[in-house]
């Protein structure tokens, strides 16, 4: 969704680089995966086409954080109960 984005924070050896990666359209998304030592952040097409790529090394990512775009509040939407806790 647009306006979805994802922090990333690199050790760069004695100082932190921090990268965001946004889906810029309307249709687009961010994923993240990782595995075999690679973190990668793609920003894809609703038909899953790769626009942009990001690829990090694990051992160097010091925090992943994923910041959702707000969302527009509706009219008919119902109101959010908080849930209690029990003792």
């Amino acid at each position: 969704m647009k306006g979805d984005r994802i922090e990333v924070v690199i050790d760069a050896g004695g100082t932190t680089r921090t990268y965001e990666i946004e889906a810029t359209r309307a249709g687009r998304r961010v994923d993240v995966s990782h595995g075999r030592g690679v973190v990668e952040v793609v920003e894809s097409t609703r038909g899953g086409t790769p626009v942009r790529t990001a690829r990090f090394m694990s051992g160097r990512v010091l925090a992943l954080v994923e910041h959702p775009a707000s969302r527009v509040v509706m009219d008919d939407d119902e109101p959010v109960t908080a849930l209690r806790r029990t003792a």
